[in-house]
């Protein structure tokens, strides 16, 4: 599977996987399993701050997990030294959402993610998924995604 070309015809790019931010390693591998660290909306050096949806609306905050997803993506790329056949699924998203207190609409935030991981990779995309509003990320990001991916060899 070529992801950069499918990416592209999205009009999307997987970035250079990001730096941590604290005492932490990006990724995991444990067996087939790769534990992806929260990723926050990253890219180009800009960040999405604030909670949802008094300062991000719901579709900005969508985007937003998207491109938490791609930075997951981009940790696990060196995993597989970028041979997408490799990958065997997406196993579980934890998506955080920094909300408003009467925000209960997570769940919607949440699917950018997940959504765009079903159009990437069909049935293999499909994952269990936890979605949490929360008062505050780190950074002030409005999103912020963890993941778990099973790969191969």
């Amino acid at each position: 599977m070529d992801l950069q070309a499918k990416l592209a015809a999205m009009g999307l790019r997987l970035p250079d996987a990001p730096k941590p931010v604290a005492a932490y390693v990006p990724s995991v591998r444990v067996g087939e399993l790769v534990f992806v660290s929260g990723q926050i909306p990253m890219c180009d050096g800009k960040l999405v701050t604030g909670k949802v949806p008094m300062v991000v609306g719901i579709e900005p905050a969508q985007k937003a997990a998207q491109q938490c997803v791609l930075n997951a993506l981009a940790s696990i790329r060196s995993e597989i030294n970028d041979d997408w056949s490799r990958f065997v699924r997406v196993v579980k998203l934890g998506v955080f959402v920094q909300s408003d207190h009467t925000f209960a609409e997570q769940h919607i935030v949440a699917n950018g993610a997940s959504e765009l991981l079903q159009k990437l990779f069909g049935e293999a995309g499909r994952h269990a998924r936890a979605a949490v509003g929360v008062h505050m990320l780190p950074l002030n990001a409005a999103v912020e995604v963890e993941a778990v991916f099973q790969i191969r060899g």
